[in-house]
């Protein structure tokens, strides 16, 4: 929960605010850029909200904030409403699931809705209104994990609707050894027909991807969008495993098609399949000259 005597100066004034607690993660920049903005190596409040639709994304990334960083000095009568609009709609039956967790530093959290059973990907926040929103949307199925950082509340989900969890034995930890589906090797597994896992070590040794209906790619850490580069990237500062491997891996993945990248941290993209193509090679150029 934010406090108002921790709001920082940043803030302009109004009923929205960040406090010293802000962890930097971007979350709420992304979600609702019209309103929040980096200042001094935190989040802050640049625009109030003026109209409802600020006001709806204002406070979806007050509901996503890991670390309730941010408040209001009214209290939000509408903040039920709010809750009901998680998961928030991609495209599709795509959903973002909003509560990201302090445990995975901010990652975002994926729910796809299929008539065989649905599949979480990577872990949000285990917190009521969102698990009783999964379950009216029919539970989970799968519960896949992309690699080792954005597992959070896995354990609970995993208790709370029978799913079956999956994740790389090369990510496996302490806290996973008892994940369900195990995978190994280096070759892409078909999980379901429009569902495929794709191996890209790099970031870390097991890390995959989910590519579903050739059109959405749920990265993780391992592809995201840079708005200060100006096209996709990956993290070179945040890569533990290997460099050289991570360009082969996205050397590898740039032969899929794909119009959504969907990461666990930065920002997302969304194009036509060919200027996908396009930025996937202006991300490999600027890897292998960093």
């Amino acid at each position: 929960m934010a406090h108002l005597n921790l709001r920082r100066p940043e803030n302009v004034s109004g009923d929205f605010y960040v406090d010293t607690t802000c962890i930097d993660c971007d979350t709420c920049r992304w979600m609702a850029p019209e309103v929040f903005t980096e200042a001094e190596g935190m989040s802050a409040v640049y625009h109030q909200p003026v109209n409802e639709k600020e006001r709806l994304k204002a406070l979806q990334a007050l509901l996503a904030c890991p670390t309730s960083s941010i408040g209001t000095v009214e209290k939000p009568e509408d903040i039920k409403t709010v809750q009901l609009s998680f998961p928030i709609p991609v495209e599709d039956n795509v959903y973002d699931c909003g509560y990201h967790s302090e445990k995975s530093y901010g990652g975002a959290g994926y729910f796809i809705q299929l008539p065989e059973g649905n599949v979480l990907v990577d872990s949000p926040r285990f917190t009521p209104p969102l698990v009783k929103r999964l379950e009216e949307m029919g539970g989970i199925r799968y519960m896949f994990l992309t690699h080792m950082d954005d597992v959070a509340d896995h354990q609970k989900y995993a208790q709370h609707f029978g799913c079956q969890r999956i994740l790389h034995k090369d990510d496996i930890t302490a806290d996973t050894r008892n994940v369900e589906i195990q995978l190994a090797g280096a070759e892409p597994i078909q999980l379901a027909p429009d569902l495929l896992i794709i191996p890209v070590p790099g970031h870390s040794k097991g890390h995959t991807v989910l590519l579903y209906k050739n059109k959405f790619l749920f990265a993780g850490d391992h592809l995201a969008w840079s708005d200060e580069l100006g096209h996709l990237f990956a993290f070179r500062q945040y890569c533990f495993y290997s460099w050289t491997e991570l360009i082969k891996s996205m050397r590898k993945l740039a032969n899929y098609t794909f119009e959504w990248v969907l990461p666990g941290h930065g920002r997302r993209y969304h194009a036509d399949a060919e200027t996908m193509k396009e930025q996937m090679q202006k991300c490999i150029q600027w890897m292998e000259a960093n």
